[in-house]
């Protein structure tokens, strides 16, 4: 993928560009995912990364692509080229992955959607650079290296963007949001379970507008 690739009006670069927080959803039951996503998008996060990490996932998919436009649905935690498939039928606009192996990225190249293949390490940027990919998860961030390994990367290897995940919350995302080579963060803390388990969608939508908020602090 030489160039991003375009979904609608969305691409692989703009996804980085949408908000600066991607809230990342674990979907137990899936008539939660409606009101989950419009009290995002309401707050000003509108990519949100449903996780396919329950049998809820893609129907959370398919409900929040068919009834909350201005939601940009994503499918997180792909790990096989099945759930790559499985993801853009749901109605996935694009994919994140936790790593990546040849096949996983083949399938993920012939989607037609865009997509954030993980990465933790040097070599693994480069060989996705080599491949024309230039946008990438960095996973998990904070044990991984966190913004001095990401301070490290933007020298040698400019061309490559990221979407930080893994151990970032209100307090340490700014510094990542700083970064040049940072196009947004990705994490759950405006999606506190007793808030997802009160259906209290006010309360998220509150967190999620302080959360788009982070990108001015």
């Amino acid at each position: 993928m030489t160039s991003p690739s375009p979904v609608g009006s969305v691409s692989t670069s703009s996804v980085l560009d949408l908000a600066a927080v991607v809230p990342v959803v674990v979907v137990e039951d899936a008539s939660d995912a409606v009101p989950l996503a419009r009290a995002l998008v309401a707050g000003g996060l509108p990519a949100i990364e449903v996780t396919l990490r329950t049998p809820a996932g893609l129907d959370a998919i398919r409900a929040i692509a068919g009834a909350v436009p201005d939601a940009v649905v994503g499918a997180g935690t792909v790990l096989t080229p099945e759930q790559v498939t499985a993801a853009v039928r749901a109605g996935a606009r694009f994919l994140v992955s936790p790593g990546w192996t040849d096949a996983l990225l083949t399938a993920m190249q012939a989607s037609g959607v865009p997509f954030l293949p993980g990465v933790s390490t040097t070599s693994e940027v480069v060989a996705l650079l080599e491949r024309g990919v230039r946008e990438m998860k960095f996973f998990p961030a904070q044990a991984a290296g966190g913004t001095a390994y990401l301070k490290s990367l933007a020298g040698p290897l400019p061309q490559a963007r990221f979407c930080p995940t893994g151990g970032i919350g209100p307090d340490n995302a700014p510094e990542y949001l700083a970064l040049p080579n940072v196009g947004c963060v990705g994490g759950t803390w405006m999606l506190p379970a007793d808030a997802i388990a009160a259906r209290d969608w006010g309360r998220v939508e509150a967190l999620a507008r302080s959360a788009a908020a982070l990108l001015g602090a």
